[in-house]
């Protein structure tokens, strides 16, 4: 079977998109104290099954690297990536930081660096309190009690535990003949479903899925990259979510098609998948070697920094074949 999987009254009761209404948030189907939405989808049995036919010794990375200058979000005045040495072996010895003498310093040539950027730059997740609805975020968690003075109490990627599952690609890409797909593409639930059907793949309750719109390619071009992108609408993000989809992914900057095409909503999907559907999202994962590879269903394993209340933390995500 290709498609969606066939869900029972059971998941579905579990699939938050299922109770989702229009621009209201959605409490979560696993009780007042969950900050993790879907993620709760993927079981361990799921992440032994799993496991248990992966390649580890053909592992795909899918992030990109991190450099200064690299594409990131920067129009609403947040920080691009920055890197800087704190210390290098001939500073050692002039400044004897460490106090140990210029006979031990020339002897230990010691380098250490820093580095500070918005939690949403490169390969990223993206957190359940990313995005809301009046001051909400998902399973009714007020901005007026649950946040403090350096950041969310609620839904932070420290409470993010790592991700073993199937995943899945949707190359849309591929789909349509191209290499990227046009300006402001829109994804929808057609494009989703006719990838499946040619890809011969099934996707189920729990899974990890990756969109490819090809904007990898133009990695990376600031201006390619990031500006009036294709991605998903939020036709495509609703297929995905009632599917049951753990995490949602994409090979652009912001998952969805920029600009978006809502006048009154500038973040479509990231509002729907976050607050409505409680499904975490993916941003500047690279596709590439996936679609190449003909790699369309997946071992995924990926795990976030632990950054105590963050609205997205880098991660670093890897696929890995499926023995048969």
């Amino acid at each position: 079977m290709c498609g969606p999987g066939i869900i029972d009254e059971r998941t579905r009761n579990t699939i938050a998109a299922h109770a989702a209404k229009f621009r209201e948030i959605t409490m979560s189907p696993f009780g007042p104290d969950d900050e993790i939405g879907m993620l709760n989808l993927i079981s361990p049995e799921k992440s032994r099954e799993v496991m248990r036919a992966a390649d580890g010794g053909a592992a795909i990375d899918l992030s990109v690297d991190y450099f200064i200058g690299m594409p990131s979000w920067t129009k609403a005045g947040d920080p691009g990536f920055q890197q800087w040495m704190t210390h290098t072996p001939v500073g050692t010895v002039l400044d004897d930081i460490t106090g140990v003498g210029t006979e031990q310093n020339e002897l230990v040539a010691y380098s250490g660096d820093a580095m500070s950027m918005y939690t949403h730059c490169g390969t990223h997740i993206d957190t359940l309190n990313h995005f809301g609805y009046h001051g909400k975020i998902f399973n009714g968690y007020e901005a007026a009690q649950c946040i403090s003075s350096r950041h969310w109490i609620k839904c932070g990627a420290d409470k993010f535990p790592p991700i073993i599952t199937r995943g899945v690609l949707f190359d849309i890409a591929g789909l349509h003949g191209v290499d990227v797909l046009p300006e402001n593409y829109g994804i929808g639930a057609k494009d989703l479903a006719d990838a499946l059907a040619r890809q011969q793949v099934e996707f189920r309750p729990g899974d990890v899925a990756l969109v490819r719109t090809g904007r990898m390619q133009y990695w990376p071009d600031t201006d390619r990259y990031i500006n009036n992108a294709p991605g998903l609408n939020r036709e495509g993000a609703e297929f995905l979510a009632e599917a049951g989809a753990a995490v949602i992914g994409a090979d652009n900057l912001a998952l969805e098609q920029s600009p978006s095409p809502d006048a009154e909503n500038w973040q479509v999907v990231h509002t729907y998948l976050l607050a409505e559907a409680g499904v975490p999202i993916m941003e500047v994962v690279d596709c590439e070697t996936l679609a190449g590879e003909g790699l369309y269903e997946f071992a995924f394993i990926g795990a976030c920094m632990k950054v105590r209340g963050a609205t997205g933390a880098p991660m670093r995500p890897l696929a890995m074949p499926l023995l048969p």
